[in-house]
């Protein structure tokens, strides 16, 4: 049978979110961000080990105590300079414990309020597919297109529209050969689909945010502590 891994890229700097160190290591909660949404991956028997990408000058890590998390939890300081690198180098760091057809999971650092059924949905909705997939909602608002003055100049029809969320889960074989073959994208099933594949969606929740403003922050503290 296959078996689950999750890689963890966690080397940006954060730049959108303003503040003075990564928003990884941001506080929610008295914890460091990226603390829940490892919590939510260990948690999840399904994956054997867990693999965080850090950038190889990473200073904060190691202030922090990760002892909780448990032995599922491993960290490789291959970070580059863009997501696909930094996820490109931690399959090549998992290539020794791997197979092809193992599935790979990368979930996105400050996504902190992942939980067990958005696991369990994503698992159960990819079991026998052939390419893998993603969790992502139907885009709900409307949708504006601006032009170079910031003006509206065009409304897209959004019928059709998910927003993209992660975790992102193929074929270990799969991801890595179609991470070689581009890293001109913004996650992984767009390289999958520069192959000319079609990753499948796998509807998420939209409580699944990803922290990228101060007001987010504050969201998703309020959803955690909502489920607590």
């Amino acid at each position: 049978m296959p078996r689950h891994f999750a890689i963890v890229p966690a080397a940006g700097s954060g730049s959108r979110f303003g503040a003075e160190k990564p928003k990884q290591y941001l506080d929610l909660l008295g914890r460091p961000l990226i603390f829940h949404t490892l919590a939510a991956l260990v948690a999840c028997p399904e994956i054997e080990r867990v693999w965080v990408v850090l950038a190889p000058d990473d200073p904060w890590w190691r202030r922090y105590d990760w002892s909780e998390l448990g032995a599922k939890l491993e960290t490789v300081a291959c970070g580059g300079e863009t997501r696909a690198e930094s996820v490109g180098n931690g399959l090549r760091a998992a290539a020794m414990v791997a197979s092809d057809d193992d599935w790979i999971l990368v979930h996105d650092a400050a996504r902190p309020c992942l939980d067990q059924a958005m696991l369990a949905a994503l698992f159960s909705g990819l079991a026998a597919d052939p390419v893998g997939g993603i969790l992502a909602v139907p885009v709900a608002d409307t949708i504006k297109r601006a032009d170079a003055e910031q003006r509206v100049a065009a409304t897209e029809p959004r019928d059709a529209l998910w927003q993209a969320q992660t975790p992102q889960m193929f074929r270990y074989g799969l991801l890595r050969q179609a991470l070689d073959g581009t890293r001109a994208v913004t996650d992984e099933a767009g390289a999958i689909e520069a192959m000319g594949l079609k990753p499948k969606l796998v509807r998420g929740d939209a409580t699944n945010l990803k922290v990228t403003y101060p007001a987010d922050l504050a969201l998703a503290a309020m959803i955690l502590r909502a489920r607590k």
